[in-house]
């Protein structure tokens, strides 16, 4: 009997920069929160209503949309003990889930290893970003990473066929003597290889792509509209990385997170309508995060860094919902003036390696943590 069930596939969308918590999943009818957002504090009556207590930011409606669905999930309270409040830093807690020392190996890269032990697939894991994020790396392990899908490949500027195929020919000649001479060239002869290999293969999707969703002209509606191309493909991409921001609101915040919240929630939901119209959503599933909350009381223009998050999760399989519980506001209550996590990231990431991907946890995320009933 032949089996019809689709590997699962992972996208982990990054806010970049420091989401501000209370003010994107609004806990407007607690009055701390209007006490404590004198300046950037949304108004009740603009506040999107999830229930009696929280609400969304105003800009948040198509994510409202898939919330009334049952397709998403918020995760109120994410982060880990004594944060650090620094951007470089706490990125790199979450990106390698090593809160106490300096961590060398992202628990995406361990992901992918265990996804794909013999490297049979360049293309498990992608990346849409000018560059390679710490939660994707492991050495020997490969990752392609794109800036621009449209433009991708190596020497795409090079129209006449015969010259381009000779120049790559040449790289390829290049990269596999370096292979067995040490470590480094090890790792840089295959890394060459690799590239090649994934870029002859990627820059082919655009042109399998077509779909009836418009997407809107902004910067992450493009990188996601490219993980869609990359799915719909069928390249065997198990997991995506997309980053968008920078969500670092310590002035001018209401019109900065207005613009980034409106960029987000409406390509976000071009990319979930795209995958439903082609009925490729079902094994698709959105892990989106940011490294911490801001803090509790406002700086007269914006909010400084916090402590204490949310995090999201998106697609058909998610039982839609809130998990955990909002931190208190009461003062006595705040470390440093922020809000105190109570619920470990590291709960969240074994929850999608483990109920979603189907790995161990464990050794990706370097411990056993609590987990949540979010998958259906």
């Amino acid at each position: 009997m032949t089996s019809t069930k689709k590997d699962p596939v992972l996208v982990v969308f990054q806010l970049s920069g420091g989401n501000d918590y209370l003010n994107t999943v609004i806990p407007y009818a607690n009055p701390l929160y209007q006490d404590n957002r004198p300046t950037v504090g949304i108004a009740e009556d603009r506040v999107i209503r999830i229930d009696d207590a929280v609400g969304f930011h105003p800009e948040m409606a198509p994510l409202k949309k898939v919330y009334d669905r049952g397709d998403m999930a918020i995760i109120h309270g994410i982060g880990y003990p004594k944060s650090p409040r620094s951007h470089f830093r706490s990125m790199d807690i979450w990106h390698t889930c090593e809160p106490i020392q300096s961590g060398t190996e992202g628990w995406l890269g361990r992901a992918t290893r265990d996804l794909d032990p013999g490297k049979e697939n360049v293309l498990t894991t992608v990346s849409f970003g000018p560059s390679l994020f710490r939660a994707l790396v492991l050495p020997g392990t490969p990752v392609a990473v794109v800036d621009d899908l449209d433009n991708y490949g190596l020497l795409p500027g090079i129209s006449d066929k015969d010259q381009r195929n000779k120049i790559l020919d040449r790289f390829a000649r290049m990269y596999s003597p370096a292979i067995g001479s040490s470590a480094v060239m090890d790792y840089m002869g295959q890394t060459g290889l690799d590239t090649l290999e994934g870029a002859d293969i990627l820059n082919k999707a655009p042109g399998m792509y077509s779909s009836n969703v418009e997407y809107p002209d902004t910067p992450i509606a493009k990188k996601l509209k490219g993980i869609a191309q990359v799915h719909m493909a069928n390249f065997g991409t198990r997991i995506f990385y997309v980053d968008h921001g920078s969500f670092d609101s310590h002035s001018n915040q209401t019109g900065m997170a207005d613009k980034l919240w409106k960029d987000v929630s409406e390509g976000l939901d071009a990319f979930l309508d795209d995958l439903r119209e082609h009925d490729v959503s079902d094994n698709v599933s959105v892990l989106m995060f940011t490294e911490f909350g801001r803090r509790t009381h406002d700086n007269g223009s914006g909010t400084d860094h916090g402590a204490g998050g949310a995090a999201f999760m998106f697609g058909d399989a998610i039982k839609g919902g809130q998990y955990s519980e909002y931190p208190s506001l009461d003062v006595n209550d705040l470390e440093q003036g922020d809000v105190v996590p109570n619920y470990d990231f590291r709960g969240l990431y074994t929850t999608v390696v483990e109920d979603w991907m189907g790995l161990d946890g464990k050794p990706i995320v370097d411990g056993s943590f609590e987990k949540l009933p979010i998958f259906a």
